[in-house]
């Protein structure tokens, strides 16, 4: 994928799996809602939220590292998605929390296909006030990345 086309593909997702290397040495695989923010580089820049006690977050403080993959396509000629290999910032000041979880909760509040609220409803901002002190908002610093998109194949396998 294009560099524009990796950008609208993530634009059009909200779900990312995250891997971890856990304390076992295995991977640890899990799903993130995420938001993407502008990276240093210009580029798109994949963040999420997380509980401050979960194993990714364990597992992210021995080693910074994380693989991510997003991915869509139900049949094989549809397949397409992004796997990114990214250093990871854990960010536990309440403020860039709070903020990150407003964003997370504003892209997801409705169906995909229906515009995000213009804000979040007192009840939402209420529930991200009271997770954000348990939680930790993860940067995905993008290293190397690899993409795919089956339905340029054109049936050629």
């Amino acid at each position: 994928m294009s560099p524009e086309e990796v950008a609208a593909f993530l634009a059009e997702e909200r779900t990312v799996t995250c891997a971890t290397i856990g304390p076992r040495g295995w991977p640890h695989l899990m799903p993130l809602w995420y938001v993407v923010r502008e990276g240093e580089g210009g580029g798109p820049e994949i963040w999420a939220w997380t509980y401050a006690a979960s194993q990714k977050v364990r597992n992210l403080e021995r080693e910074a590292k994380a693989s991510l993959q997003v991915e869509a396509g139900e049949v094989y000629a549809e397949l397409r998605g992004l796997m990114l290999e990214c250093d990871v910032v854990i960010h536990r000041d309440l403020e860039v929390v709070s903020a990150l979880g407003g964003e997370i909760m504003t892209r997801n509040a409705l169906p995909p296909g229906q515009p995000p609220p213009a804000q979040l409803d007192a009840q939402a901002q209420a529930a991200i006030a009271a997770q954000a002190p348990k939680r930790v908002g993860l940067q995905f610093v993008e290293r190397r990345r690899a993409s795919w998109d089956h339905r340029k194949l054109g049936g050629i396998y």
